[in-house]
This record gives C-alpha cells, sequence and structure tokens, in this order.
C-alpha cells in the first residue's frame, strides 16, 4: 500500500487538532492481545508528552488505532509524532513478537475551528460499538477519552 499523501498546504506544526487512524501490517489482529494493546498504548502516551501532544481520544480496534490528538505548543510536529509513536511501539512489538505491527504511513483529517471535537471523540469511543464487538463503550478495554474537549 502507497502511504496516504499530506495535504501540501498545510504544514502540520504548531497548535493543531488532528484525527489519525494507524492500520497494523497486514491488518494482523494486534490489538487484540491486551499486553500488546497496554504497550502500545503506553508508547503512544510517552511520545505524546515528548511531543508537546494531547491524546484526547483514543481507540485501539484489533488491526488499527484511532486517535485524536492535539498540538500543544507553536513547535508540536504531527509528521514527527507520528512517526516516533509508531517507531516506538513497533519497536517495542518487534522486540517482545518478533514481528512488524505497523503498516506504512497512516490517514489523518486535519481538524478545523467549527469542527465538533466532542462528535469525532464519540465516533471513536463508538467503534467497538460499529464493530459489533461490545454494545457499550464501557465494556471494551482500549478506548477512552482525556482532558477537556
Amino acid at each position: 500500500m502507497s502511504r496516504p499523501k499530506r495535504l501540501p498546504t498545510h504544514n502540520y506544526v504548531g497548535r493543531a487538532v488532528y484525527f489519525l487512524t494507524f492500520c497494523t501490517h497486514e491488518r494482523i489482529k494486534a490489538f487484540a492481545d491486551p499486553e500488546v494493546a497496554a504497550r502500545t498504548l503506553e508508547q503512544f502516551r510517552r511520545t505524546a508528552a515528548i511531543e508537546q501532544f494531547a491524546i484526547r481520544a483514543y481507540c485501539l480496534m484489533p488491526d488499527h488505532v484511532h486517535l485524536l490528538v492535539e498540538g500543544l505548543s507553536a513547535s508540536s510536529d504531527l509528521k514527527r509524532f507520528a512517526k516516533m509513536a509508531k517507531q516506538r511501539s513497533g519497536g517495542v512489538h518487534r522486540r517482545r513478537c518478533g514481528q512488524r505491527l505497523w503498516q506504512e504511513g497512516y490517514f489523518e483529517r486535519v481538524l478545523r475551528d467549527g469542527d465538533d471535537l466532542r462528535s469525532i471523540a464519540q465516533y471513536i469511543v463508538d467503534n467497538p460499538i460499529r464493530a459489533g464487538l461490545v454494545e457499550r463503550p464501557e465494556q471494551y478495554p482500549h478506548v477512552g477519552v482525556g482532558g477537556t474537549l
């Protein structure tokens, strides 16, 4: 699969909000394993702190991840955050499981001032319901909302 193109008019640095999707390599169901999901989320949180991003909502589905992230400073760089989050979590996974975790690239949506962050966070949180995995978001272990929306 080729990498999705980035917007040529957006530099991805600064205080912006993004809806991200990362897919696993060959759509393996890596996050069906609670330990893999926990280790991956730990690396995402670590990377967010280092790269000055807040994770506003997340969902680790069996074969992909949705994140709602917000740059917290003028130097917050989404491309760097995404690269480092995938690199760190993928490295941990390869060392522990001996296999590749991520497909190349990722999908992003740059959110605008008028976008309703609560609706987007709800969409992320409700993903396991739409997939038929649970009836209520609180039944799914790898989903969360943080901070104010």
